[in-house]
């Protein structure tokens, strides 16, 4: 199928006058029969990349995304073209059984085009049959980046997706995402089993979001200048905070101040959750003061401004959380108030420590059982949590410790190491994983507290270039920026280039600024060095 093909499809059932050559570029890939991977800022229609196609491809096609709500917004929007060939159901806890049954009819008779399932589904071998069964022609997996416990938001349901993948005899897959970074990306891959996948990354530069960041001496001057910046900025609006207590007495104290504003966070029962978010996308509640529990699913056009009271873990939540500004493609205000004691906070919440006899144990339950077990078998038996079970569960799937199957069920592989052996091996590939996250933070400070052009250097991190200053930051503003970009003009290597340190190893140069060079090591994360240094003594080469 040719571009031009796809453009006729996408203006006759979708309305859309054209599309975007990142979008053709993966559409190409899905028609060719191979797997794409797209990283797309919010609102540039990464959802068109399985719905154009789709209805092309001789069976249905399979979108897994995390949340029910979101579903429900992309179900309405393809009802809304009015096309027999856009038609879509939705296999969930939220419907009854005959409504379910209904569903499949539907799909087995030809008559729906497309079935929304939450990773959970996976975990039902009736369910995996059902899908089989259909023969889908194309699976979308929606978020993509939860499927990496390297991103800002790891789900362990997600590690069930490249089994279930291959139980339905591999289809082509696109996996969608508006933040990834390089580690992230590979994860998807790797976790999904793409296989030559075409990757699209690119329009993370947001030129109609304003990038500033302020740094606070103590807790009241930032809180002031918050006050400040809300009073004289147009409603609506995001304040996000570190920690649940923060979320909540901020809430309070703005209200306090004749700024109505409301709280949000994961430790909130779902009724309240959901009041305060329906009462934020009606407009009712003009400030919204939420950790990052308040993400996937915010499908708010208007909202004006998003302000940060803390630094973020990495620039990929930070990235996601700004991109939920502006997405009317009119102007909106991003601000990061920061403090030096911020970095404490956040270290402190990325010490994730890996308890060796637990992973040994774990290890062991899944050699001496015989056979799969279920993570509620796996729950009652060693007492671990939910969470720390998926983290556990993930560690030793990268260490040859255990392996997925189908229906949410977990095995020793044949060869597997000994309990012992896995553990260790868990322990270390934990602290790498810990190594790269503190990096990921240590980037973090580096964007808040430079000089350079702000769009170039968060962009940097997603390894996309900007030829030129932003012209959309403070630092544009105030003509500092313009000094960076001569640097690169004498850089020793050129950017994205491959490059190895004698002691961390292979690593991706990433951008420059001034006299410092970022460089992405496999190991040991993102290192900032100085180039006259890197020069002088040649500490990197050529890959």
């Amino acid at each position: 199928m040719t571009a031009d093909q796809l453009q006729q499809v996408a203006k006759e059932r979708f309305g859309w006058d054209r599309l975007r050559d990142e979008q053709l570029r993966a559409m190409e890939a899905l028609m060719a029969g191979r797997d794409a991977l797209a990283v797309l800022p919010t609102g540039a229609g990464k959802s068109a990349i399985y719905q154009v196609p789709a209805p092309l491809l001789p069976g249905p096609t399979i979108v897994v995304s995390p949340l029910l709500a979101l579903q429900q917004d992309q179900i309405a929007s393809l009802t809304a073209r009015h096309h027999e060939s856009l038609v879509a159901v939705r296999l969930s806890s939220a419907e009854g059984k005959s409504e379910r049954e209904e569903a499949l009819e539907a799909l087995r008779a030809g008559d729906a085009e497309f079935v929304f399932l939450t990773p959970e589904q996976f975990a039902d071998p009736a369910r995996v049959k059902q899908i089989k069964a259909l023969k889908p022609s194309l699976i979308a997996v929606d978020e993509a980046h939860c499927v990496s416990a390297w991103g800002h938001d790891f789900r362990p349901d997600y590690l069930q997706l490249g089994q279930f993948i291959r139980e339905l005899g591999r289809p082509p897959v696109v996996a969608l995402t508006a933040t990834a970074s390089p580690p992230v990306r590979e994860d998807i891959v790797e976790r999904l089993g793409m296989r030559d996948p075409e990757v699209v990354v690119t329009g993370l530069d947001r030129s109609n979001l304003y990038l500033e960041s302020v740094h606070c001496p103590d807790e009241e001057t930032r809180y002031r200048r918050l006050v400040a910046r809300i009073r004289e900025s147009a409603p609506p609006g995001i304040v996000y905070a570190p920690t649940r207590r923060a979320t909540e007495e901020l809430a309070e104290r703005l209200t306090k101040e004749g700024i109505e504003a409301v709280a949000y966070h994961g430790g909130m029962s779902a009724g309240e959750r959901e009041r305060a978010h329906e009462a934020f996308l009606a407009d009712e509640v003009p400030v919204m003061v939420a950790t990052t529990a308040f993400g996937m699913g915010i499908d708010k056009p208007n909202i004006r401004w998003v302000n940060h009271v803390s630094l973020p873990d990495s620039p990929d939540s930070y990235l996601q959380e700004i991109g939920r500004a502006g997405r009317d493609g009119q102007p909106a205000h991003v601000l990061l108030l920061h403090r030096t004691e911020d970095s404490g906070l956040r270290k402190f919440f990325t010490n994730v420590s890996v308890d060796r006899d637990e992973v040994a144990s774990l290890a062991a339950l899944l050699r001496a059982a015989g056979e799969p077990l279920t993570r509620d078998e796996l729950e009652e038996r060693t007492g671990l949590g939910e969470r720390k079970l998926g983290q556990l569960l993930a560690l030793l799937e990268e260490v040859g410790g255990a392996r997925m199957l189908h229906g949410g069920k977990v095995k020793a592989p044949r060869w597997a190491p000994t309990p012992a052996k896995a553990a260790e091996l868990a322990e270390a590939q934990a602290e790498r994983q810990q190594t790269v996250s503190r990096s990921r933070l240590d980037m973090m400070r580096g964007f808040a507290e430079t000089g350079q052009c702000r769009g170039r250097t968060l962009l940097a991190y997603f390894g996309e270039h900007l030829d030129t200053t932003c012209g959309h930051c403070d630092n544009c503003t105030d003509g500092s920026a313009a000094a960076g970009l001569a640097a690169a003009e004498d850089a020793p290597f050129p950017v994205h280039s491959e490059v190895r340190h004698g002691e961390w190893g292979k690593g991706m140069v990433m951008s420059y600024a001034g006299e410092q060079m970022t460089v992405l090591f496999e190991q040991v994360g993102y290192k900032t060095l100085s180039v006259p240094v890197v020069k002088q003594h040649r500490l990197l080469r050529k890959a």
